[in-house]
């Protein structure tokens, strides 16, 4: 079997990777609630016409908080594979990985809160 090329590869990755954005999106309510509050907060910024840097700030913040999430969906889908019984170890694995996107939400309201609250009073 030949070989497949470094393109073939990379249009496959992409593929993948698309593939697994849906499925999340599609079955995790808390990325939907996310995703709708990360349109809720682009429309915001068309809005209040926030400049360059505002969203760049805005946006990263969104994709933090999108990917940790991302990533602590797969930390608990993986945990539970591999014990699918309760213990103490993969619970506080998975403390963890919730605690990740815990303080990247935080951080993501606060820099909402830096770009809108002087825009709104």
């Amino acid at each position: 079997m030949p070989k497949e090329s470094f393109l073939v590869n990379r249009i496959k990755s992409v593929g993948f990777a698309i593939r697994g954005a849906i499925l999340l999106i599609r079955t995790e309510a808390s990325i939907k609630i996310q995703v709708f509050i990360g349109i809720l907060m682009c429309a915001a910024g068309f809005y209040f016409d926030i400049n360059s840097t505002e969203w760049i700030m805005q946006l990263f913040a969104i994709a933090m908080v999108l990917g940790i999430e991302g990533m602590n969906t797969a930390v608990e889908k993986l945990s539970d594979f591999v014990q699918p019984e309760f213990d103490k170890k993969i619970g506080l694995i998975k403390d963890i990985s919730a605690g990740a996107v815990m303080l990247v939400s935080i951080i993501a309201s606060v820099i909402g809160c830096i770009i809108y609250l002087p825009k709104i009073f």
